[in-house]
């Protein structure tokens, strides 16, 4: 993929201006601190259950899979099988998912200049949404939900973004306008799907229970296909985005300072779009609508550890991984044996969230 860099100038270097519009930020003690939580929380997630595992049979479990000469680490067919066909998928879907949320939310948040957007931004959740409405009321199999949330996320986003690159007004690209443009157009689409949506949910409503259970989200069905399916998706946009921060940095100083340093506006935003949509999409067709991460993760990282791309994406993608595999312990113990929509988990997370951001003198200023 072509860089968004033009012959003006390496775009690639931080835009000069006052230091507190790029702050030096200790990107590696970040990742480690930020590797550190996901490691605990993978192995919390793979501990926790109702099968009341100990922990060092768990551990020998996971050992027993990748030393399995080792003589001492025997231990029963059956635990072995709730740790590595039930439990360790789920958790690996889980912070592949997180990830993707929370990564795309970053992105959308430095491409458009808004530290509101998520990843729902210009439509996935309604597209995602409808694709798997239509399956659910036609009768299909399971098979076809993840495929069909995926195109209907991804379509979504294509018609929104066509529809709002055309609807720039004025002499040459307006990098202000065609931003405001594509977010108008988000809304009015996901508006549409959403009705569509809602119709034919007042048809079916047999089906009613299905479908929420899809919106709602969740990760009790998580198999080792689902992450075969969705990881390489999950490399390619993790790569785009880690591969354009600086960018992203660049253009945090202002679109018009950005362009005269020769980064190409519309590419960028376009090339961070489409990474950040198909991550997305393929986080939603597997694990149905979880709100708030894109939110909730990339706001936490700025408070903690300053508003650099150069940080902020790849912490975001860790600290989401981590965050929604806590999510899913707490979604599946709060009411056990039942589960809690781990959808409610994360909404239950974001509104004192945002309380407490609003409340920050920090918070204002990067909302400002």
């Amino acid at each position: 993929m072509k860089s968004a860099v033009g012959k003006a100038g390496p775009a690639s270097r931080p835009a000069p201006g006052p230091r507190s519009a790029l702050p030096r930020v200790r990107s590696g003690r970040a990742i480690a601190a930020a590797t550190a939580v996901l490691a605990v929380s993978l192995f919390a997630g793979v501990a926790i259950g109702p099968a009341g595992l100990s922990l060092p049979t768990v551990a020998r479990a996971l050992l027993t899979e990748l030393l399995p000469w080792h003589p001492a680490l025997g231990v029963p067919a059956i635990d072995a099988a709730i740790i590595w066909q039930i439990r360790l998928p789920r958790v690996v879907l889980g912070a592949l998912v997180g990830a993707m949320l929370a990564g795309g939310g970053a992105a959308y948040q430095g491409v458009f200049r808004n530290p509101l957007a998520d990843p729902y931004l210009l439509g996935v959740a309604a597209g995602g949404g409808l694709g798997a409405t239509i399956v659910i009321i036609a009768g299909g199999s399971p098979d076809l939900l993840p495929p069909a949330a995926f195109l209907g996320a991804a379509g979504a986003v294509a018609v929104t973004y066509v529809l709002g690159s055309g609807a720039r007004t004025g002499r040459g690209p307006s990098a202000m306008g065609a931003t405001a443009a594509i977010v108008l157009a988000g809304v009015a689409v996901a508006a549409l799907l959403t009705a569509v949506q809602t119709y034919l949910q007042q048809q079916h409503y047999q089906t009613l229970q299905q479908v929420y259970t899809w919106i709602l989200g969740g990760l009790s069905l998580a198999t080792w296909s689902d992450v075969l399916l969705i990881l390489p998706y999950v490399i390619v946009t993790a790569v785009i985005l880690v591969a354009h921060r600086r960018l992203l940095d660049v253009l945090r100083v202002g679109e018009t300072e950005a362009s005269t340093l020769g980064v190409d506006i519309a590419r960028l935003r376009l090339t961070v779009v489409i990474a950040a949509t198909l991550g997305t999409a393929a986080a939603v067709s597997v694990s149905g609508l979880i709100g708030f991460v894109g939110i909730i993760v990339p706001h936490t990282v700025r408070l903690t550890a300053g508003p650099s791309y150069r940080i902020v994406l790849p912490v975001s993608m860790i600290g989401g991984a981590a965050f929604l595999v806590l999510a899913d312990i707490a979604a599946r113990t709060v009411q056990a044996p039942a589960e809690v929509p781990i959808g409610v988990i994360t909404a239950f997370a974001g509104a004192p969230f945002f309380l407490v951001v609003l409340r920050s003198r920090r918070a204002r200023q990067d909302l400002a």
